[in-house]
């Protein structure tokens, strides 16, 4: 790597460091602000897990969040609780149960929506025409090595 390259590297490096401490921290001071105060960002992640109109078993959940099952039926248990998801039982296997959100949870599911469209928004609007593809291409890149991490 050239100096310049080496310099580009670390402040690239800082940023992304950067980016993720404000969106997490952002997240959690929102939340505690907010008329959801009662949810931590692990549960506002798997109500965003579930999806906004669909369902998803605790064994789905579980994979998706990288949490054991006993420890993903405990996160369930506390948001079924606190009226943000509801169990139904599958029409078609009536031994799978599925877990969906209420009103409650779809309203907590949009503004955290709105608060990632907001940050993808702005990245989106500061790019000069024809960069789009390389950042889209580089996000993919670090998704797919992210994703990669998570298999060890």
């Amino acid at each position: 790597m050239t100096a310049h390259e080496e310099d580009s590297f670390e402040k690239m490096n800082e940023s992304l460091v950067d980016v993720f401490n404000n969106v997490m921290w952002i997240e959690e001071a929102s939340l505690r602000k907010s008329r959801f105060k009662d949810i931590s960002i692990k549960d506002m992640h798997t109500i965003a897990a579930i999806t906004m109109y669909d369902t998803r078993t605790a064994s789905q959940l579980a994979q998706t969040m990288h949490l054991t099952p006993s420890a993903m039926t405990s996160v369930i248990d506390k948001l079924e609780k606190k009226g943000y998801v509801v169990r139904t039982r599958d029409t078609k296997d009536r031994r799978v149960v599925r877990i969906g959100l209420t009103h409650k949870g779809r309203t907590v599911f949009r503004a955290h929506e709105a608060f990632h469209r907001g940050m993808a928004h702005s990245l989106f609007d500061s790019l000069e025409e024809g960069e789009a593809p390389a950042v889209e291409k580089a996000v993919s890149d670090l998704q797919d090595y992210l994703r990669e991490l998570i298999q060890f």
